[in-house]
């Protein structure tokens, strides 16, 4: 891999969750204080706020929470995206909300995140917002999962207290098939184990949080078996020097590309070989995700923006019919016989909704049978019929080409986000 390969895997995207007053924008300003993120001046304009409302001591849940309405209700609204770095990686933040009403905005933040923290008070233990946030967690596919005890200062920093919320966590966790799972005792306002290691907690004997988050590997969350690059545009220029010059630009979203390897296009069939592989920069010998590139090919064929580029070996799914998890984002209601256009990858198809096979109470994961109707916020198990077939995986095998959203053509407005997964997620 070169070195932009590097420098774009260096970054790591991961959001924060958890209950109302659980602490999620206080770790986050915690992390951004502790590790000299925040410039003088707005230190001093938090310093100045937290005088006005009160608060004792330096309220750092006021670096994220950036709405009036936040700020004056103490709550998260809407997803708050924060940047920082160290010297071993940088990051992206997303503060999600907490309350049921905003599990769209949750579901937004979590679209891109390679990884979440989840937060809960330790007096507290697991509430349903614990178990709901999870289940979002798992339906979007994300690898890592770190759940943070927080205000482990208002227990006395006891182990017990962290290991029975730790077991409990991890039974009912076991259903829903994350494969990486880390449990931190922390206290986002003190700083323990959060920046440093905490040194009224002799018994932790694990990392810190912000130690872990420099070193967790998300370099093996990249598919690189299945190789997968949907056509945006071709490119084409009418001058003398390039007059013959064609190529398929678009992201490589899966799998590995190389020069002259053998591809086939979905949903054509049509194969050929790859002659060049463009950049801005110059030419590659290979290409990967999430790389931008051009794909020059040995044959003049009919391709067209949607198309699906891959190789041989381990092929997409073409299909005209699907079944998926949708996060229903409208105020309107959906129901059966709807029609939508459906956006995947770079492909715009349009759909009619045939079934609601249930909707799923995410506070306990039972199934609720005999929907007809969705409402905002509503997650559910749907299946949808297409005008024309579309080239995907399973979510659970690319989450790029496994994903979807709805698109009310009425209003332009994005009504839904999709997930396709032939197997059910409970177990």
């Amino acid at each position: 891999m070169n070195n932009t390969a590097y420098l774009q895997m260096d970054m790591l995207r991961f959001l924060t969750a958890g209950s109302v007053d659980d602490g999620k924008s206080t770790l986050i300003g915690r992390l951004l204080y502790d590790s000299k993120s925040i410039f003088e001046d707005q230190l001093q304009a938090i310093e100045a706020s937290s005088k006005r409302r009160g608060d004792e001591y330096t309220n750092l849940a006021l670096i994220t929470d950036g709405l009036k309405a936040e700020r004056e209700q103490g709550i998260t609204i809407d997803v708050a995206y924060k940047y920082f770095a160290t010297p071993k990686r940088k990051f992206i933040i997303a503060d999600t909300p907490g309350h049921i009403q905003y599990t769209r905005n949750m579901v937004t933040g979590a679209s891109t995140a390679q990884l979440s923290i989840i937060l809960l008070d330790a007096r507290k233990g697991i509430v349903e917002q614990t178990m709901r946030h999870t289940f979002i967690v798992a339906l979007l596919g994300i690898p890592h999962l770190i759940l943070c005890v927080n205000k482990m200062d208002l227990v006395g920093y006891s182990e017990e207290v962290f290991e029975i919320i730790v077991e409990e966590y991890k039974q009912l966790t076991s259903r829903l098939g994350i494969k990486d799972i880390q449990c931190f005792p922390i206290s986002a306002l003190k700083g323990d184990n959060v920046v440093e290691k905490s040194e009224n907690m002799s018994w932790w004997k694990g990392v810190s949080l912000l130690e872990f988050l420099e070193t967790v590997h998300i370099e093996e969350d990249i598919d690189l078996n299945h190789p997968r690059f949907p056509v945006q545009w071709i490119i084409r220029p009418m001058s003398e020097i390039y007059h013959d010059y064609r190529a398929y630009a678009g992201c490589v979203v899966g799998g590995i590309f190389r020069k002259g390897d053998e591809i086939i296009v979905y949903p054509s069939g049509l194969k050929t070989k790859i002659k060049a592989i463009d950049t801005f920069e110059g030419q590659l010998e290979e290409a990967f995700p999430p790389l931008s590139i051009a794909l020059v090919l040995e044959d003049e064929l009919d391709i067209s923006r949607g198309d699906m580029i891959c190789k041989l070996e381990n092929p997409p799914k073409v299909e005209q019919y699907i079944t998926a998890y949708i996060c229903w984002m409208d105020t309107k209601e959906f129901k059966t016989g709807n029609r939508y256009l459906l956006q995947h990858t770079t492909n715009s198809v349009k759909v009619i909704v045939d079934e609601i096979h249930y909707k799923l109470n995410i506070n306990n994961l039972e199934k609720i049978n005999n929907v007809n109707t969705l409402a905002l916020n509503d997650i559910a198990r749907i299946s949808l019929k297409l005008s024309k077939p579309i080239v995907f995986d399973d979510y659970q095998t690319n989450r790029n080409t496994g994903s979807f959203i709805l698109i009310d053509e009425a209003t332009n407005n994005t009504v839904a986000a999709g997930m396709i997964r032939e197997k059910e997620l409970l177990k």
